[in-house]
């Protein structure tokens, strides 16, 4: 008891502890701020590494369309709709039901 009353009276301790408290809850880069900031880097890291693996897909599909010549032609006549001059293409659309 009589060294907590000698912690209360010393500066040193009051001037830690306001500091502490201060840092902790009233400054600009205050605990709860710093855990919202940590977990949005968590969120991006994650996305990031998905935009990564999306981009590793669609280099290894670059180089096998640019290898293959029939998988060209199959990707741009399902994609683009492409056709050779003596074919006709008919595209049917589906109506909604009602």
């Amino acid at each position: 008891m009589i060294k907590l009353r000698r912690l209360s009276k010393n500066f040193y301790f009051i001037s830690g502890i306001l500091f502490l408290v201060w840092m902790l809850f009233f400054d600009s880069n205050d605990l709860f701020l710093q855990f919202q900031r940590n977990n949005r880097l968590h969120q991006i890291s994650a996305k990031k590494q998905f935009y990564l693996e999306k981009i590793a897909e669609v280099e290894k599909d670059r180089m096998e369309l640019l290898s293959d010549e029939k998988l060209l032609e199959k990707y741009a006549r399902e994609n683009y709709l492409m056709r050779k001059p003596s074919e006709d293409l008919y595209i049917v659309v589906e109506q909604p039901e009602e």
